[in-house]
């Protein structure tokens, strides 16, 4: 195995993103045309504590009205539906394997179609596990949504070991797989998946193998740990706050399979491009941070959250608000496109050019609209920019909505909706 560290990082030598102009205009307003039903985290619920997190899209080669969207749920698994929002199925994460252990916690979900594993091709999904520290694989049956339930099969190696613990007893200590991206070698076209570490800077870059009688499994080839300490421009250092333990943790992630390099959003930093091939990772590189970055910040016991301590000195950048979350690649011609951001901190989204200095395109909200609810607080995001027939001639953009309206008291209520690209782009 191999591993990047960089524990101080000299910021000014890597800032791609230039400032926007201080007159930059108010974000554009999109409504979305679909929602998935509502999820409530309720031990009594169906699925029981389902928390909507992270979506991905599968799209049917030849009959994309069957195209379906996937959705995790947290303990309540994972969910599918089809281009109306309605469900097809859901699929419960694993039991606690024993008294006191943690159940399976769905936390990410990837898609790969056309991926060569155990000598056929076939179309998988890739799940984090953040319960059980494990990656979990689902093959999409290739009716797509016309399967009705049975639309997905769990195809994990039973055999299938912990990404980051050493043992079982550390997998319920919780530091465990978080984020994931999943994508592909751009010379030799074989499937990867990323996964980030709970609690920590670190991702793993793992290998996707045959396991016995057609099952699927994983192999930790090589880890990068993003830095966790950084050099200001007036040579002061600074470290985000986090929660006592912890260190400034990665979720959203995408792969540019095409040109060779992910996306991390390292929560209370900013984006990195991180350089990504079969065997391993070049250097990292931030993209851009978060308006906090550098801000003077202390824990507070009482609170139990992160608090001001002194004057923002100015450093950080101008469009994300942490937590920088859910990223995503809208494929152009040409290699063209744009990378989606999630500025969660204030429910936002950015566009990047995707190629280049990686030029700040706009950023939107996606607010009320066609009697269905705003986004708020979005985790995930996936873009796709095919012709998925009615309603999405132009690509769709499904999204978590951290804040699902109506609430049910107290319990998070969440679910999924669906924007037309098009009227993104425009």
């Amino acid at each position: 195995m191999v591993t990047t560290s960089r524990a101080l990082f000299a910021v000014p030598l890597l800032l791609l993103v230039p400032a926007p102009p201080a007159d930059a205009a108010a974000p554009e307003v999109v409504v979305p045309v679909a929602q998935t039903r509502a999820f409530v985290d309720d031990p009594s619920g169906t699925p029981a504590n389902a928390d909507a997190d992270d979506p991905a899209v599968w799209v049917h080669p030849t009959r994309p009205e069957r195209t379906v969207v996937l959705g995790t749920l947290k303990e309540g698994g994972l969910a599918a539906f089809d281009l109306r929002g309605r469900t097809l199925d859901t699929y419960p994460a694993p039991a606690a394997p024993a008294p006191g252990a943690k159940p399976g916690r769905y936390n990410n979900v990837d898609v790969l179609g056309g991926v060569r594993v155990g000598g056929r091709v076939r179309d998988l999904a890739f799940v984090s596990d953040r319960g059980r520290d494990r990656i979990r694989v689902y093959e999409v049956d290739g009716r797509g949504s016309a399967a009705g339930s049975r639309v997905l099969a769990d195809v994990t190696d039973p055999g299938a070991r912990p990404v980051f613990s050493a043992s079982e007893a550390e997998v319920d200590d919780q530091r465990n797989a978080y984020g994931l991206a999943a994508g592909v070698d751009r010379r030799t076209g074989a499937p990867l998946v990323l996964a980030s570490r709970r609690g920590e800077s670190r991702i793993a870059l793992l290998r996707v193998v045959p396991g016995p009688a057609g099952s699927v499994g994983n192999e930790v080839v090589s880890t990068v740990d993003l830095p966790t300490g950084f050099v200001m421009p007036d040579g002061s250092t600074w470290t985000p706050c986090e929660d006592p333990g912890d260190r400034p943790q990665a979720e959203g992630m995408v792969v540019d399979s095409l040109h060779g390099v992910a996306y991390a959003a390292q929560e209370d930093v900013g984006i990195w491009r991180i350089p990504v091939r079969a065997d391993g990772f070049g250097s990292p590189e931030l993209m851009d941070e978060v308006r906090s970055f550098g801000a003077p910040q202390r824990y507070d016991e009482a609170a139990e959250e992160c608090v001001t301590d002194g004057p923002d000195p100015g450093f950080g950048g101008r469009w994300l608000s942490a937590d920088a979350e859910g990223l995503t690649i809208a494929e152009g011609p040409d290699g063209g496109g744009e990378l989606v951001a999630s500025s969660q901190g204030d429910s936002r989204f950015v566009r990047y050019e995707r190629t280049g200095r990686h030029r700040v395109l706009g950023d939107f909200v996606v607010g009320a609209g066609r009697g269905l609810d705003p986004v708020e607080h979005s985790d995930g995001a996936q873009v796709v920019t095919a012709d998925l027939g009615r309603g999405f001639r132009e690509g769709m953009l499904v999204l978590h909505d951290g804040e699902r309206e109506p609430t049910a008291g107290d319990l998070a209520t969440t679910g999924f909706p669906y924007v037309r690209w098009g009227e993104v782009i425009r």
